[in-house]
Parts: structure tokens; sequence; C-alpha cells
């Protein structure tokens, strides 16, 4: 099976500077993607180029199996939806209507309109005006808007931007559900993993034009694995012992009966805590920390000695 978004070495440069940088984007059918990066990384540059909008200086973009060029743009297009930036829309019109003329644009029966009020959940409050509605219902409909002609593939920018902690909690649930409720594969993007963490299933780490990780969320969740925390009877016994076996150990100052170890291998640290026992130190509890996702991708993004 083919994945629905492939980029070979993909590049793009304004001014002699690089927005993309030969990036090798993989994309597999069914999955909500999260591309992620600081502002300015080319995530929205990537989106406008997978979209045909942008034309890339290097490097070549598959859709759905197919190179996208020219010739095949409409078609390919077609097939695909998009939420770009701020959703569009005419405010004096209800949303119904709104979806009428871009299912007329698109050339799509408006009896599909229904079916993506529902699937956003807007088919109570479809005949308003679209001025009445909150930022988090333009989302939505914007969303809506994409749906229709039952796409394959979903792109959205930065969709939860500006929305309030409700609005983000209903746009997550709703995105995770698409490859189920509509069978489309959604590459979403964002600058803040903890807003898309619970919503996607592979993720793409993009910084200063280049691509720091690829894989799926459990992969990049493997990196979480921080120091740990050893609580002994006699801490400096302890760490002398730990200094004999190559181990580095620190004593937090507010904590003079702990030591804060470096990451380990579990086999490592078992062996640890039985020379410690043989050599007469008492281990009192054991705490492993983990980094947070964001931690994470902050760490991989402080690249050149930018922090982004």
């Amino acid at each position: 099976m083919k994945p629905v978004i492939e980029t070979h070495a993909l590049c793009k440069g304004y001014h002699g500077r690089p927005v993309v940088d030969h990036l090798n984007l993989t994309v597999p059918e069914g999955c909500v993607y999260g591309f992620l990066g600081p502002n300015g990384a080319g995530k929205s540059t990537t989106m406008k180029m997978l979209l045909g909008l942008v034309h890339p200086t290097g490097g070549s973009v598959e859709l759905l199996g197919r190179t996208l060029s020219e010739a095949n743009r409409i078609a390919l297009l077609r097939q695909t939806g998009s939420l770009i930036e701020s959703p569009s829309g005419y405010l004096h019109l209800t949303a119904r209507e709104n979806l009428s003329i871009v299912a007329d644009l698109k050339d799509v029966d408006r009896k599909d309109i229904s079916r993506v009020l529902e699937i956003v959940h807007l088919t109570k409050d479809a005949d308003r005006k679209v001025g009445q509605y909150s930022l988090g219902m333009k989302q939505r409909l914007g969303i809506a808007m994409a749906l229709l002609g039952s796409p394959k593939l979903l792109i959205l920018d930065e969709p939860t931007n500006g929305l309030d902690p409700a609005g983000i909690q209903e746009m997550r649930s709703l995105i995770a559900s698409m490859p189920q409720t509509t069978g489309a594969t959604v590459l979403i993007s964002s600058h803040l993993l903890g807003e898309i963490e619970q919503m996607v299933d592979q993720v793409g780490i993009l910084n200063h034009g280049r691509l720091l990780f690829e894989g799926s969320l459990q992969q990049l969740q493997k990196h979480s694995r921080g120091g740990i925390l050893l609580r002994v009877l006699d801490a400096p016994k302890a760490a002398a012992v730990l200094q004999q076996q190559g181990v580095k150990a620190a004593v937090p100052a507010d904590q003079p009966d702990t030591l804060q170890l470096p990451p380990l291998p579990d086999e490592a640290l078992a062996a640890l805590v039985c020379t410690l026992a043989e050599s007469g130190v008492g281990v009192v509890g054991l705490t492993a920390q983990t980094k947070s996702l964001e931690d994470i991708f902050l760490s991989l993004t402080q690249t050149s000695g930018e922090v982004a």
C-alpha cells in the first residue's frame, strides 16, 4: 500500500534562503499525522507545496500514489480537502449557504452538505449566519468545506490556533475520529505538541526546513526516558560506590538522601542496586523520571545552538 503523501528531497527557498530543505516526508494511509515545528519551521510552505499553491525549487511531491504536476494537479486536488490558515466564508450567509457555494465550486452534489454538517457537529446551527459563530464553530465550518466531496486526504494548517481549551478539546475529538468517520487520512500542522498529541498517531518534526524526526507517536515517546532518583540511607557512600562503577551521581540540594542518576537501561539499574546492597548501602526508593513530550519536542528543535 503506497503512502498518501511522499516528498522526495523537497526544497523551497526565497532570496537564497532555504525554507524547506531536502524534505523526505512519508504519510501512511489511514492515520492522523502530526506535522510539528516552531513558527517559521517551514510547515505552511510545505503544505502549500503539497497543494500546488507554491512551486518547489527542488524535489517532488507524490499525492495518492501519483507525482503532483501541472497536468494532474486539479484531478489530485479533487481528492484532497484543505484548511490553510483561517477559514474563509461569507459572514452574512448561513453555514448551509456557504457550503452550497463551495459545493457548486467543487462540482459536488449539494446532498453532501447534510453529511459534512453532521460530521463537524454543526447540523443544529446550519441555518445561523456565520457572523454569529464562535471561532471554534468557524473552524469546524472550514473543515466541513474541506470534507465536501469525500476527499481521501485532508490537510489542516494549525486548526487549533486561537481556540479556547474547550474548542481545542472539541477539535481534538473531531480530528482524531476523521479516518474512521470519513475515510480520510489527515495531515495536521501545529507548533504546540501538547495541543495535538491526543489526536495523532504519526509524527514528523520540522525545524529550519529539515525533518528532525518521523515515526509513530509511540516511537517519539521512547525518547522520554529521563534520569533516575535513588533514595538511599547513606548518600555519600552510595555516590562513592557508584563512582567506582563509572556512574556519576548528583545529590539535589533539597534532598540530601537522594541521588540523581543519568538515564540507564533497566538491566544496568538493577545491577547497580545489587552492587549498592552488597556494599552495605540500603536503597529506600527508586523513581524513574520521564520527559514530557513537550520537552522532547524542544530538545529536538534546539539545533545549532538555537532554541526554536
